[in-house]
């Protein structure tokens, strides 16, 4: 808990529940912690409400679970669901990458060509927060470019299930992803074939759909 900074600026409730998501994410807040709205607003800097509508908003996404007048803990990294997690995200890609290639130029991509540069460098060195971030960049000019911001909310509020299964599993020394199927994304976009760009983002989803199959149950 002592890796996250104090919150200085507006939007408290907001602010709140992205530190602790991310640190929940990061594992800096494991699986199974016990979590105290008191602890948590003292280290951010902040009073107790923002942090328990943080608290409302973690449990409806997955990753904090309440037991009534017990206690508030981080969920444990369960299979079924980061793979349903996966398949939601996945779908929602799916859709974004069929309504975007039309749209494309060639600053779109550019920066999913320099994303995926990012996201190699970060693979080879280790960096796997640096690697999530340029996966982020890469998918995300699609999400932008699809204009669907329905798809857009319903992949950030999923995709923080499926993060804590890929840093995990990239400390171990799984690859959190690859860059081989970014290029190929990024060829299909280039080509203007959204069917092909479909297919390949089908395709990396999936790979994080089994990733969660071969995870061991808690």
């Amino acid at each position: 808990m002592g890796a996250m900074q104090p919150v200085r600026r507006t939007l408290l409730r907001d602010q709140a529940h992205a530190a602790i998501r991310d640190a929940i994410v990061g594992g800096d807040i494991p699986p199974g912690s016990v979590v105290r709205d008191a602890d948590l607003a003292a280290s951010l800097g902040l009073s107790r409400a923002p942090v328990r509508e943080a608290f409302s908003r973690l449990v409806d996404e997955g990753l904090l679970e309440s037991k009534p007048q017990s206690h508030t803990r981080v969920t444990p990294l369960v299979a079924a669901d980061v793979r349903d997690a996966a398949a939601v995200v996945r779908a929602m890609h799916e859709l974004a990458a069929r309504s975007a290639v039309p749209r494309l130029e060639p600053a779109h991509l550019y920066a999913m060509r320099e994303a995926n540069r990012r996201f190699t460098a970060s693979v080879a060195s280790g960096d796997v927060d640096g690697a999530l971030r340029a996966d982020d960049d890469l998918h995300g000019v699609l999400l932008a470019a699809g204009g669907n911001r329905a798809a857009a909310a319903t992949i950030a509020r999923y995709t923080p299930l499926i993060r804590r299964l890929e840093r995990q599993r990239f400390g171990e020394g799984v690859s959190c992803g690859s860059a081989e199927l970014h290029e190929r994304l990024i060829g299909a976009c280039a080509d203007g074939d959204p069917e092909a760009a479909v297919a390949v983002t089908t395709e990396i989803w999936r790979v994080l759909e089994e990733l969660a199959d071969d995870h061991p149950a808690p």
